[in-house]
């Protein structure tokens, strides 16, 4: 029961927050929405182990409170833990990044760390 008051306060706060453009933590169903509703969205597939991640963290904290991506969501999979959502999007290795824009798949990279590249990963999305 708490687990879904949980869940639904976060919903409810994604949902209704101003600046969607975040490196926030991977959610089935917001992801879901997201894609659904035609919205830009990127997938960041992450491990907390991995350097070239840490690298892209950095570079994501520059460039997201730009005003051309401040409404962009980046959604953070977990590398060890999300393998259903790996399996469905072929994913290989950590350090992934997905771009989708209404509702499908446009562009992916992996072990990007320069910041001019992955801008323009970012804008694909838009």
């Amino acid at each position: 029961m708490i687990k879904l008051i949980y869940r639904t306060f976060l919903l409810f706060t994604l949902a209704t927050s101003t600046a969607l453009a975040a490196n926030m933590p991977f959610d089935q169903a917001k992801f879901d929405q997201l894609l659904k509703e035609g919205k830009p969205v990127v997938l960041h597939i992450h491990a907390d182990w991995c350097p070239v991640c840490r690298a892209q963290d950095a570079v994501l904290e520059d460039l997201l409170p730009m005003d051309e991506f401040k409404n962009l969501p980046v959604l953070r999979a977990n590398f060890d833990t999300e393998k259903k959502l790996l399996r469905k999007y072929k994913v290989r290795n950590q350090s992934t990044f997905i771009m989708f824009k209404n509702g499908n798949e446009v562009s992916r990279s992996t072990g990007e760390t320069d910041s001019t590249r992955i801008a323009e990963l970012l804008r694909k999305a838009l």
